[in-house]
């Protein structure tokens, strides 16, 4: 974690977040607006009961916060309000801090995932399988259904019957889920060679690969598809767009 700055802060939250392409993202924004007075730092801790020692130390100069992996969920608790859609979703991504120091939770993952999938979409695209279960697939979940897109998760540990495990995924299955999506860190840099343990072999061009993973570029999951020409995504533009998201409830 990074000193104490007499700064305009914003800042991610997350667990081994030294990947995370944020921190670059909003420093090279910062300085292209010329504002040399806002940082970006990285708040990298190991549990979220962390969080209270870093309003103790930052509040003052904290003006936003992104939340990611694995506190999407349980940041919730911390917060004053959260707003209707990041209530809904039981998720936050995004941390405004008001002028009398409040905390208020939105969902920018959102309007990100969304904005990103649209473009994408064909006919045939009508129901899909979304990998892993946590703060980052409830958003992708509620974006289905707002698109009216039928879909089940799939998860290592199935907690719920509505849930899918990894070895009920078939050939038929994967013929009727036409699209997929990572919402694991199963891929993630530095350990690139993993990937979601799906039946690969029966991919066709029909499917859409979604991997919400932007570092690396190509993860192994995107790399299966492209192999058997399916169309694939990875999660940059989505964090771009959640990016600026953030940024106007910052400056709202």
């Amino acid at each position: 974690m990074e000193g104490k700055l007499n700064n305009i802060l914003f800042g991610l939250l997350g667990k081994n977040i030294s990947y995370s392409f944020s921190k670059n993202y909003f420093s090279e924004k910062f300085s292209n607006l010329q504002l040399n007075h806002h940082k970006y730092v990285n708040f990298d801790i190991k549990n979220i009961q962390h969080f209270p020692e870093i309003l103790n130390e930052f509040k003052t100069s904290l003006k936003g916060c992104n939340v990611t992996i694995p506190f999407k969920e349980s940041i919730v608790n911390y917060l004053d309000e959260v707003d209707t859609i990041a209530s809904e979703i039981g998720a936050v991504n995004t941390i405004k801090f008001t002028n009398d120091k409040r905390l208020i939770g939105y969902n920018t993952d959102v309007v990100g995932f969304e904005n990103s999938l649209i473009p994408l979409l064909k006919t045939h695209h009508t129901k899909a399988l979304i990998l892993g279960t946590g703060g980052a697939s409830k958003a992708v979940a509620y974006v289905l259904e707002k698109l009216k897109i039928d879909y089940s998760k799939v998860s290592r540990n199935p907690i719920r019957n509505s849930e899918l495990s990894y070895t009920d995924l078939s050939g038929k299955l994967l013929k009727e889920y036409s699209i997929i999506i990572n919402t694991s860190p199963l891929g993630t840099y530095p350990n690139i060679n993993e990937k979601p343990m799906i039946p690969y072999q029966f991919l066709t061009p029909k499917h859409l690969l979604y991997d919400l993973i932007y570092n690396p570029v190509e993860t192994a999951f995107l790399i299966e598809g492209k192999k058997r020409g399916t169309q694939v995504k990875n999660g940059l533009e989505m964090l771009e767009l959640q990016a600026e998201e953030s940024w106007r409830i910052w400056n709202k």
